[in-house]
């Protein structure tokens, strides 16, 4: 893909009318492209269309016609959830048409320093948490990306003087070209969207890309405890910073002692207690704060704090900066959201947990006497995993969704004995409903309940932000 400029009375097809669809189109309208907007949704699920044709702008709607792509198209602007699979794609790639998303539309007029993000796990937790220290240390960041404001509706008005911190999926950077950030950071990688990428193969080669176009001058942020991290970090030109629980790294973050560590020490009797560390590319050492002083419960939330230690220092904070954030942020809803105590028996949202490595992260979070609500879309995961869960952490389980009998025979088979299913799915907010009454009647004080379903949320909800925004209401309604 070129300058958007370059694209004036040029053919450019915009396909899905989301929200990054609406911006993308009326970019390249204003740069005098013949734009052609195409989604398979009917008028009334497309309230933005008649805004779009009131400037001029086509707008196809209902289906995806046979001569949408034609030989003089000059570019396809993809929503990111639309599978390469799609038709119109296929013909694109077929006749040699650049394919990309609004993330390289945005690229191309974007003058700031961009931080991206990525990973299976802690996303937009971590982007969120970025932007908070970023914005204390006085850099003016503006958070974007998968995160809810499409990069391109922002990317031409920031300065130079400014930041940008993008969260990024793989189905986002799968559509890029010469996209580069300044800062890049890969949190993890755990099996999911296989039936988007079809293999593992290509899920990591899409968040690859992130790191494609880095030189010596950009800083590349890993995971020290992941194994794909590790291997992609060999691959990349820029210079590599580290996070790590279990270890500690060359320039990076991590704690000292670890986890593991400070366990030893307590058992044989001494007094140990993990803190955060940050080690400087001048080899200095800075001491930030206890890991029992982090705003966020659970060993996960202490990987993306450190992983926002790292980015954020890379972005151009310093390290003492960012304390008061670490102590101070409290999380993003949906993700290990704490909703209400109800006699004596806490509720937690961790609806964005749509595979099973979050939930598991989730399920961490907690020493014990879970009451755990799980299932969802059936994407053909035999969940073994979660046997020794079962066995150790989770007092009850409450199934429901396309896997909820998968995730029972899972539960029976570790001799979990409270085991309840809903069989409600046609109604979503009455099934959740349903879920919430059969966990109240498990719990007891002390117990969490923990919606954190390791399947996403198709089969029944329109997102997984409806999930748990019934969830919570369901929570809040007991009496």
């Amino acid at each position: 893909m070129n300058h958007p400029d370059a694209y004036q009375g040029k053919r450019v097809v915009v396909l899905g009318l989301a929200r990054s669809g609406f911006d993308v189109a009326k970019r390249f309208h204003e740069r005098g492209a013949e734009v052609i907007v195409n989604d398979k949704k009917d008028r009334e699920q497309c309230p933005e269309a008649s805004e779009l044709e009131a400037l001029g702008i086509c707008v196809v709607l209902g289906g995806h016609p046979d001569d949408l792509i034609t030989p003089d198209t000059a570019l396809v602007v993809k929503n990111p959830g639309i599978p390469y699979s799609a038709p119109p794609i296929v013909e694109a790639l077929r006749l040699g048409i650049d394919v990309v998303t609004e993330i390289e539309v945005g690229y191309h007029l974007c003058k700031a320093p961009i931080t991206g993000i990525t990973g299976s796990n802690g996303k937009t937790t971590t982007t969120t948490w970025v932007g908070q220290m970023l914005e204390a240390a006085g850099l003016e960041p503006i958070v974007a990306g998968n995160i809810g404001t499409p990069f391109n509706s922002v990317a031409a008005e920031l300065s130079e003087h400014q930041k940008v911190v993008l969260e990024l999926s793989s189905f986002q950077l799968k559509g890029t070209q010469a996209f580069k950030p300044h800062v890049a950071c890969l949190l993890n990688i755990a099996e999911t969207h296989l039936d988007y990428h079809g293999s593992m193969e290509d899920y990591i080669s899409s968040k690859a890309k992130l790191f494609a176009n880095m030189t010596k001058d950009d800083i590349a942020v890993f995971n020290a405890d992941d194994d794909v991290c590790r291997q992609l970090s060999a691959e990349v030109h820029a210079s590599v910073w580290w996070f790590s629980s279990k270890q500690a790294v060359e320039v990076g973050a991590y704690l000292e002692p670890t986890f593991d560590q400070a366990e030893q020490a307590n058992a044989s009797g001494k007094d140990a207690e993990p803190y955060v560390m940050f080690k400087d590319e001048a080899g200095r050492i800075h001491r930030l704060l206890s890991v029992h002083e982090i705003g966020l419960p659970g060993r996960f939330n202490v990987d993306n704090a450190l992983a926002a230690i790292t980015i954020a220092v890379a972005s151009g904070a310093e390290p003492e900066q960012l304390v008061p954030s670490l102590k101070s942020f409290k999380g993003v809803e949906h993700r290990l959201e704490y909703v209400r105590n109800w006699e004596g028996v806490r509720f937690f949202n961790n609806s964005k947990a749509t595979n099973t490595i979050a939930t598991q992260m989730a399920l961490d979070a907690f020493p014990g006497n879970i009451i755990l609500i799980a299932g969802g879309l059936d994407r053909g995961l035999d969940f073994k995993e979660f046997v020794p869960y079962f066995k150790e952490r989770v007092k009850g389980l409450v199934a429901l969704g396309e896997t909820r009998h998968i995730l029972e025979s899972v539960a029976l088979e570790a001799g979990l004995n409270h085991v309840k299913i809903v069989d409600n799915v046609d109604n979503a907010e009455r099934a959740i409903e349903e879920a919430v009454q059969e966990a109240r009647q498990m719990a007891v004080p002390g117990d969490i309940v923990l919606l954190s379903p390791a399947c996403a949320s198709w089969d029944m909800f329109p997102s997984y932000e409806t999930r748990g925004r019934i969830f919570k209401e369901a929570v809040h309604s007991l009496k």
